[in-house]
């Protein structure tokens, strides 16, 4: 066959056209993928969103002091003036992979440039991770469908663009490489080969779950995979030292990190890895013992899952200490909860039906019709190209990837994987079978005892009729038809698609405003404090700006976004809500040198004298209603029936009234222009600009710093930092 020419020998190895053709698509994809995850770099080159500023600076701490000292850092700009045990807290192969990296691949740039370009490599390595994964499974086809669904992917974009340095992109590269690793070693024939393959297994899924605990939710499908694997396989032999093999490797590999061995080996993961290995011994060994083998078997099984079941519905309802709440509710996704922090944040909100067929779109039909063909052929070793433990694999993987999908969005991701596999194998199975000639059965007819041999021989003589290929034309339609659905998904629906929703500005430029503009607000604001108020000044604010304060400002916060004393938080959010003098005397008690907030608008181009706005689009005014849920406080109090628009008490008696410098001055119906002096439903209120502290002031703050966009005079959208200082000589019976 043509696929099968040979271009040039490499020693041993012989270099066919097959072999240029996988290359070329994997190159393909990888490009694909960085490209679209590079769009957010025509906006400006910085970091995306919050957390990837701590990780950058945590970098930064190893390339500058070596491994040892970081394991021994105590982050005092975290948390003040508790500080943070970083290496306790942190995703610390995140940290010191990228620190390697940049040793050996960073020739001598600047470390932030670099950081900024690390997820969008790691992140479009991991199509050709997956390649090899999905081969494993279902061979070279759908190895190579599965790259290129991957670089397309838009869980997988939205989760991994440029500047986006956080768990994700390198925790998904180490997890798709450690079940690589795993399923290609249990599929060995070398057993030495298979050794290592597991050993490095084991080792690749701590590294994944240091780098991100979200891979723990990779192990649950490997750990029902364990329970399958003795009836599926009749080489006991191997699997009974293979699997465990594993096991211990990656338990004994996360005694090395102590957020791993804390969280991992005893948490959710741990369980869901060591148990399944010792019942897999366990069902070989009492199938070596009996006569009916696989039914003994099931049965050992059946007994186990009860007893598992019942113990595990007593754990969730006593008083014993739970697994953190996102864990939990990937067992349940119909959970809620009554923290309001936790539903404050965005990432946990529940994926709904509309994002789940935004995310997956046509994948889903093509994962359907894989697993209907795959079933379909399953007895039928001659047409089924993936073996059956292997299809059984993929079934569970996508099964529990689309479940924990459903928890919420961030987890999308897993979904995405798992979709991604199963639609490899759905359009592998349906190439074949579109594309295989089947010979006409022939129809004998049985002699009757009556007839003699020579009156049935013509019958035996007849040639089988061949079915007639299928036309080039009807080929050619069916390719045509598949590019043309897989393009639909991604250009349509057309704000949403892979193009517009991974081009979108860095968090740090608009302040992760619902704004698709750039400003220097938030970067001119950060250094006006690195430049304008002492080293040890500690900054109050709330706390999705830690990071950014920490690594750009160089100035301790009292909270950043890894929620390690959720109780400061809560702090925080009571003093917003407080009143001032009550807020002054809980901004002394945290020793609190200033206190910023964020605010964003709109200018209206409505002629008048003074400018109006309106006041909406993601900063605090827009998250007032979590500070006072996390606070504990009687919302009707502070908010209008909408929920969002502010009460004359929050905008005259709350320190975060006070300080946003806006005020309301009247109510507008925008559909019918309809103007009131007094809130009612429906109606959005319109604010003009007044300072309620000014520099000069007397009052508990003091305004020392106001971002450019505040001040200038155009219309359209507005992001403003405001720092004010703690009035220290603050006298509140004055």
């Amino acid at each position: 066959m043509l696929a099968n020419t040979k271009l040039v020998s490499i020693g041993n190895f012989d270099l066919k056209l097959n072999h240029l053709l996988i290359i070329s698509i994997l190159a393909l994809s990888f490009t694909v993928s960085f490209l679209l995850r590079s769009q957010a770099a025509d906006f400006g080159f910085e970091l995306n969103e919050f957390d990837p500023f701590f990780n950058y600076r945590a970098t930064q701490y190893v390339v500058d002091n070596g491994i040892g000292a970081y394991f021994e850092w105590n982050d005092t700009l975290s948390w003040y003036p508790t500080g943070r045990d970083v290496s306790a807290t942190s995703q610390v192969m995140l940290h010191l992979t990228a620190a390697a990296t940049y040793w050996i691949f960073g020739g001598g740039s600047d470390l932030y440039d670099f950081t900024i370009m690390f997820p969008a490599v790691f992140g479009s390595l991991s199509a050709i991770v997956l390649f090899a994964l999905v081969r494993v499974i279902g061979g070279s086809t759908a190895g190579l469908f599965s790259a290129l669904l991957f670089s397309i992917s838009l869980p997988i974009l939205i989760r991994g663009p440029i500047g986006w340095f956080k768990s994700e992109p390198l925790g998904l590269f180490f997890g798709l490489l450690a079940v690589y690793l795993l399923l290609s070693g249990i599929n060995s024939q070398n057993k030495k080969v298979a050794l290592f393959k597991l050993l490095g297994a084991g080792i690749f899924t701590t590294f994944s779950i240091s780098a991100w605990g979200g891979n723990q939710f990779f192990i649950i499908p490997l750990g029902i995979f364990f329970l399958a694997l003795p009836f599926l396989r009749t080489d006991h032999k191997f699997i009974v030292w293979a699997i465990p093999l594993y096991t211990i490797t990656t338990v004994l590999t996360s005694l090395g990190f102590e957020r791993v061995s804390s969280n991992f080996i005893f948490g959710l993961g741990g369980i869901s890895l060591i148990v399944p290995s010792i019942v897999l011994i366990c069902i070989i060994f009492i199938q070596k013992r009996s006569i009916h083998k696989t039914r003994t078997g099931l049965l050992f099984l059946m007994a186990f899952l009860i007893i598992a079941s019942f113990l595990l519905y007593i754990y969730f309802n006593s008083e014993l200490e739970q697994p953190f709440y996102r864990y939990l509710n990937t067992l349940n996704p119909f959970m809620t909860t009554n923290h309001p922090l936790v539903d404050s944040v965005s990432e946990h909100a529940t994926t709904t039906l509309e994002q789940s067929f935004l995310f997956h779109s046509v994948l889903m039909i093509f994962s359907g019709i894989g697993i209907w063909l795959l079933v379909k052929n399953i007895q039928n070793k001659n047409s089924s190209f993936v073996k059956n433990d292997m299809l059984l694999f993929a079934l569970i993987l996508g099964i529990v990837g689309v479940y924990v999908g459903s928890t919420f969005v961030r987890l999308e991701v897993f979904g995405s994987v798992a979709v991604i596999v199963l639609a490899s194998l759905g359009l592998t199975a349906l190439t074949k079978e579109f594309f295989k000639n089947k010979p006409e059965p022939i129809n004998v007819v049985e002699p009757e005892e009556t007839e003699s041999i020579s009156e049935f021989m013509p019958m035996i003589e007849q040639k089988p009729k061949v079915k007639k290929p299928i036309s080039k034309l009807i080929k050619l339609s069916y390719v045509t038809g598949i590019i043309i659905l897989l393009i639909i998904s991604m250009i349509f629906p057309v704000g949403a698609n892979v193009f517009s929703a991974s081009k979108i500005p860095p968090t740090i430029l608009n302040g992760g405003s619902t704004f698709s503009i750039t400003t220097t607000d938030w970067l001119d604001s950060m250094e006006w404090i690195k430049n304008n108020t002492s080293e040890d000044a500690v900054i109050a604010a709330w706390w999705d700006y830690g990071y950014w304060i920490q690594t750009k400002a160089e100035r301790a916060s009292l909270a950043d976004n890894s929620t390690i004393h959720t109780h400061i938080i809560e702090n925080i959010a009571k003093m917003f809500s407080s009143t001032p003098d009550d807020a002054w005397v809980s901004l002394n008690e945290m020793q609190a040198d200033y206190i910023l907030v964020f605010v964003t608008g709109q200018k209206l181009g409505i002629e008048s004298e003074e400018p109006f706005y309106i006041l909406e689009g993601g900063g605090d005014e827009s998250k007032k209603q979590w500070f006072m849920r996390i606070a504990g406080e009687d919302l009707p109090k502070y908010l209008h029936s909408d929920g969002i628009s502010g009460t004359d008490y929050f905008w005259n008696d709350t320190i975060l009234g006070k300080m946003i410098p806006f005020t309301p001055v009247t109510y507008i119906h925008f559909e019918t222009m309809q103007e009131f002096p007094t809130y009612q439903p429906g109606l959005d209120p319109v604010y003009v600009k007044e300072i309620k502290y000014p520099s000069d002031g007397n009052g508990p703050l003091r305004l020392v710093y106001a971002s450019p966009s505040f001040t200038e005079e155009k219309f359209g959208p507005m992001i403003g930092v405001f720092i004010y200082e703690v009035n220290k000589e603050y006298n509140s019976t004055s």
